[in-house]
This record gives structure tokens, sequence and C-alpha cells, in this order.
């Protein structure tokens, strides 16, 4: 009995370590090497889709390191803009503490961690990285002798190198679409999933069968995101433009006014 009480005296404690409460985001940043007082801007689409990024909160660095907190309902990509440097660091704003170490060498490298979908995040790019590995090592093997053959406009080995690389090119799309479904079937939590069928819907000659059948196995909350709403509406949509198909979208009854 006085075990169970130890054991379950510490898991309060664990639970109570957190930072965050619902519906909140905290940001712990390490920014080695970059001088205090630096800006680092939080970014998102603008929801109008107008234009382009828009900044939501600001803050300076301070000893190597900076912070950011706020409110979130439900995850979505943002990014983070370091002042004076042209790339931006991709990552997903969501519930949850957050940590984001940030290279300043090589923007790239920067590293994500902390919570669920961020993890699935930089796993997913790294098995991406591995399918298309081939593409990128044939451009690296072959972009001097590209360059040497345009400037001495060698048709011959032009149009070798680009038969080549058209061929691996089609190669790796078919097995990026592959991983790409298969981490969506796979993954019925991530907010990844959501955006893999989101852009496969957005292609005509999509297969909306096997999209209905990958969002039906999403979890509700998923579901319930705003790329999920998006992915129940187009199949709704679509459904109910072919005859006899009914309003079976992913087992709901389609939006108002989705097959406009």
């Amino acid at each position: 009995m006085k075990k169970l009480f130890l054991l379950l005296s510490a898991s309060a404690v664990l639970f109570s370590c957190s930072k965050v409460g619902k519906d909140e985001y905290i940001i712990t940043g390490i920014a080695k090497g970059i001088e205090n007082g630096k800006t680092i801007i939080l970014q998102t689409q603008d929801p109008s889709g107008m234009g382009g990024l828009i900044n939501i909160d600001t803050v300076k660095v301070e000893n190597g390191k900076f912070e950011i907190k706020g409110k979130v309902t439900e995850p979505s990509f943002h990014v983070l803009q370091l002042e004076a440097v042209n790339e931006k660091i991709p990552f997903i704003l969501e519930e949850g503490e957050i940590n984001i170490e940030v290279n300043k060498d090589s923007i790239q490298k920067s590293k994500i961690s902390g919570t669920y979908n961020n993890d699935e995040y930089v796993k997913f790019n790294e098995e991406i990285k591995v399918v298309q590995k081939k593409l990128i090592d044939f451009q690296s093997a072959n972009m001097l002798k590209m360059n040497q053959a345009q400037q001495a406009k060698d048709t011959a080995v032009i149009n070798s190198l680009m038969q080549e690389y058209q061929k691996i090119q089609e190669e790796v799309g078919t097995n990026s679409k592959t991983k790409y479904l298969s981490y969506a079937e796979t993954h019925p939590k991530s907010f990844i999933s959501a955006l893999i069928l989101q852009s496969m819907l957005q292609d005509p000659s999509a297969d909306i069968k096997q999209a209905e059948k990958i969002f039906k196995g999403f979890d509700e909350e998923l579901k319930n995101t705003k790329p999920g709403k998006e992915i129940k509406e187009r199949i709704a949509a679509v459904n109910s433009s072919v005859p006899g198909a009914g309003a079976s979208a992913a087992g709901a009854t389609p939006t108002p006014g989705a097959a406009n």
C-alpha cells in the first residue's frame, strides 16, 4: 500500500510539472550564438488567403534563449523567422511544450521536439528524405556535368541527363505517393495525415473512395481540425456530384454548401 501511495504521489508530481494548461502552448527556444536583442517572430499563413505570412508574436533573444507563450485551439503550421535570416523554421503549433533549438549556421538543421505532432513531423521528413534520396543524389552527381553541357551546347548530353532525371523523378514520385498514403493510413491521430489527405484531394483524379476510407479511420479530434473539416466537405462534394453516390462522405451528413 505504501509503495502504491508513493507511485501515485510521483505521478501527481509529474502531471503538475506541466507548464501549460488546456489550449495553451509554450515554445522554449535555444539560440546559441545569436546576439542578445535579436528578434524572433512567430508567423503563420494569412487566414484570408490574400497574402503571405502574418506576424503572431515577437520576442527577443536573451542569453541564447527565447520563449513564446499563447493560446491555440488546434494544430496548425507556423514558422519562426529570425532577424536578418532568410530561411524560416517550420513547425506545428499545438497545445503543449514545444522545444526549438536554432542552428544559426544552417537553419534547416534546427531541431524541433516536445509534442506529438512535431515529433511526427520530424520523423516523417526524415523518412521522406530516404525515399527521395535517389533523386537528390542524381542532381548532386550531375549538376556540374549538366552545366558544362549547357555551356558547350551539347544537346546529346543534355537530353541524356534530362531523360535519366525524368525517369528517376517518376520513380521517386510514385514511391513518395505510396509513402504519403501509407503514413496517412497508419497514423490516424497525426496532423500530417490530414495534410496529406487534404493535398491528395486537390487532385481531380484522386481516388475518392480511398480518401474516404482513410478519413473514416481518423480520430475524431483530427477530423474536427480545419484540414479535417475541409476533407469532409471535399469528399461530400465529390460524392454528391456522382450519380448514385449519395451523401455517404465519411459516414456523415454533408456540410451545407459543401457541394458549391
